[in-house]
C-alpha cells in the first residue's frame, strides 16, 4: 500500500477471512500482496498466502483475503489517490472486481442489521432457549491485557494489525476451548475493523465470549479496548477492534466434532447470540456464490445472500469477457461472433458496432422490459422485484421450440457504470431462485448460467456493444441450429438490436 501511495498508509479493515488450509511448523509460507485498485482516498490490497512442504514439494492455497488500507492521517486533508498502473489481464480482471468487493464492504452493515431485525421478530428470550442442558455462553468469557512494546509495532510505532490478530486468535480460542474441552482450529475471521490505532505503551485489554454453536463450528467474539498510562488511571477505554472468528475441533482422524448447544444470560449475550446466526447465514452465502460453482447456476435470491449474488452475477460476467481463447466465427457487417469452447461448456460473444453513445445504449439495454422490441426469444417480460437502482428480478417466458413447451426464466439483472472511461458499462444477467415464483407444468424452467452486455465508448456518438452468453441446456436449442449453419438467428437478432439502439438512440 505504501508503495502505491509514496506515503505512511495504515489499514482500515479486512474482509472476511477463510482459512483453507493449516501452515505448519517446517512448511514455507509464501505470502503475495499488491495493490488492485486505488479508490478516492482508500485501496483494496489483494494477498495471497500459500503454504510448500519441503519434504513433498506440494503447494496449497491458505488463504486469499482483501484489505482496504487508508494514508495515515497528517492534519486535517485527505490525500487522493493516483490510479494503479494495470500492467496483465489478471491485473484489470482484479481491477473490476474491486468494485464490486467495495459494494459488499459498504452494504454488509445494512444486510447485517436487516437479518437481525427479522430474528427479533421470531420470538422472545423465554421462546428461543428451552434447553436445560445448554452451556451458559458467560462461563466461555476470557480476559488478557497485553502490553505493546517495540517489537510489536510498525515503523510508525503503530501496533501492527496481524499482532492484534494473533493476541485476538490467542484469546479466542482459549474461550471457545472452555466449551469443547480440545484444542480449537481457527477456521475464519469475520467482520475485523479498526475503528482506531494503538501505540508503542499502550494496554490493550481483549476481552473473548462464545457467541453461539453450529453443529460442528463456534463463534466467538472478541473486543479490544486500549489505554494510555492516564486513560488506564481514569478507566476510559478506547474501542480499537472487534472481530468474530469461527473455530472447528476435529479428533485423532481428522473428523469433525460436534459442540454443544449454548444459552445466553444476559441481554446483551441474546443479541451476540442471533448476530452470530446473521453473520453465519451471511458467510455461507459469500463461500456459495465466490465458489461460482458451474454446476449449480441458479442461486436462491434472500436478504442474507443478496450482495453476494450480484458480486456473483458481475464477477462471472466479468471472467467470461477476459477469458483467453475466443475464436471468431462469423464477420458480417458491423457484427463479429466468436465463440469459445472450454471443456463441455460452450460460451458465446457478439460484438455489434452501434451508432449511438454508450450512456444511451446502456439505458436501453438494462432496461429487459424492452427487450420483446429486439428480442424474437423474449415473448413476455415483467419485474418481479426492483431490488435497488442497480439490481432488478424478471420474469421472461419464451416462445417453444419445435416439440418443446415454452420456456421461463427468473433472472437477476445487475447493471454497473464505469467509474473510469476506459471501463465498460455492464449489464449481467444469472438465473436466480425465488420461493414465491415455483416452477408451473405450464413451461420448462429454464436457467441462465451467465449472460449480459459489456458496452464500450467509443467516441461522442458511437459504441461497441458485446453480448455474451455461457449456453446451458435451457438456452442450447436457441443457439444449436445457428452455430452449425442451418440458421443465422444470432445475426437476425443482432441486427435487430441494433437497429432499436439506433432507432430509439435517435429519438433522444
Amino acid at each position: 500500500a505504501e508503495k502505491h501511495a509514496g506515503v505512511s498508509c495504515v489499514t482500515a479493515s479486512m474482509d472476511d477471512i477463510q482459512f483453507e488450509e493449516a501452515a505448519r511448523v517446517g512448511q514455507v509460507i509464501t505470502i503475495k500482496a499488491k495493490v488492485n485498485r486505488a479508490f478516492k482516498t482508500s485501496m483494496e490490497v489483494g494477498i495471497k498466502v500459500t503454504v510448500q512442504d519441503v519434504l513433498t514439494n506440494v503447494e496449497k492455497i491458505v488463504s486469499v483475503a482483501y484489505a482496504t488500507y487508508v494514508v495515515k492521517p497528517v492534519g486535517v486533508g485527505k490525500i487522493e489517490l493516483k490510479p494503479v498502473n494495470l500492467l496483465s489481464r489478471e491485473d484489470h480482471l482484479e481491477h473490476a472486481l474491486a468494485t464490486e468487493r467495495r459494494r459488499i464492504r459498504l452494504g454488509y452493515e445494512e444486510v447485517f442489521q436487516n437479518l437481525m431485525r427479522e430474528s427479533n421478530k421470531e420470538g422472545s428470550y423465554s421462546d428461543t432457549f428451552k434447553e436445560e442442558d445448554a452451556f451458559p455462553t458467560d462461563l466461555t468469557h476470557v480476559q488478557s491485557i497485553e502490553l505493546v512494546q517495540p517489537p510489536h509495532a510498525n515503523h510508525h510505532g503503530n501496533t501492527f494489525g496481524g499482532q492484534i490478530m494473533a493476541w485476538m486468535e490467542t484469546v479466542a480460542s482459549i474461550s471457545a476451548s472452555r466449551l469443547c474441552r480440545s484444542y480449537p482450529i481457527l477456521k475464519a475471521v469475520n467482520m475485523f475493523k479498526f475503528w482506531g490505532p494503538s501505540v508503542v505503551g499502550d494496554r490493550l485489554v481483549f476481552n473473548a465470549i462464545v457467541n453461539n454453536t453450529f453443529q460442528n463450528s463456534v463463534e466467538v467474539g472478541v473486543r479490544v479496548e486500549a489505554y494510555n498510562c492516564e486513560e488506564w488511571i481514569k478507566d476510559q477505554a478506547r474501542h480499537i477492534n472487534s472481530a468474530f472468528l469461527i473455530f472447528n475441533v476435529v479428533n485423532d482422524k481428522g473428523e469433525l466434532l460436534t459442540f454443544p448447544e449454548v444459552k445466553p444470560t444476559t441481554e446483551d449475550g441474546v443479541r451476540r447470540y442471533h448476530g452470530a446466526i446473521a453473520r453465519k447465514r451471511i458467510r455461507l452465502a459469500r463461500k456459495c456464490m465466490l465458489s461460482a460453482k458451474e454446476d449449480k447456476p441458479s442461486d436462491l435470491w434472500e436478504r442474507s445472500n443478496q450482495a453476494y449474488v450480484s458480486y456473483s452475477n458481475v464477477a462471472t460476467l466479468t471472467h467470461l469477457a477476459a477469458k483467453p481463447g475466443w475464436e471468431i466465427t462469423s464477420v458480417l457487417d458491423n457484427i463479429k461472433i466468436w465463440t469459445n469452447e472450454e471443456g463441455d461448456v460452450l460460451s458465446l460473444k457478439v460484438e455489434m458496432q452501434v451508432k449511438i453513445p454508450s450512456h444511451l445504449a446502456f439505458s436501453l439495454l438494462s432496461d429487459f422490459t424492452r427487450r420483446q422490441q429486439w428480442d424474437k426469444h423474449f415473448l413476455t417480460c415483467e419485474v418481479l422485484q426492483a431490488v435497488s437502482e442497480d439490481e432488478k428480478i424478471y420474469y421472461v417466458t419464451s416462445p417453444p421450440m419445435t416439440g418443446h413447451k415454452p420456456r421461463d426464466f427468473v433472472i437477476l439483472v445487475s447493471q454497473r457504470q464505469p467509474s473510469q472511461p476506459s471501463e465498460p458499462y455492464v449489464v449481467a444477467v444469472k438465473s436466480v431462485t425465488l420461493t414465491f415464483m415455483p416452477p408451473s407444468s405450464e413451461y420448462c424452467r429454464s436457467e441462465i448460467l451467465c449472460a449480459g452486455f459489456q458496452i464500450y465508448s467509443g467516441s461522442s456518438s458511437s459504441c461497441t456493444v458485446c453480448y455474451f452468453n455461457q449456453v446451458t441446456s435451457g438456452v442450447m436449442p436457441y443457439f444449436a441450429a445457428n452455430l452449425t449453419g442451418l440458421s443465422n438467428s444470432i445475426e437476425v437478432t443482432a441486427l435487430e438490436c441494433m437497429k432499436f439502439l439506433e432507432l430509439e438512440g435517435s429519438k433522444c
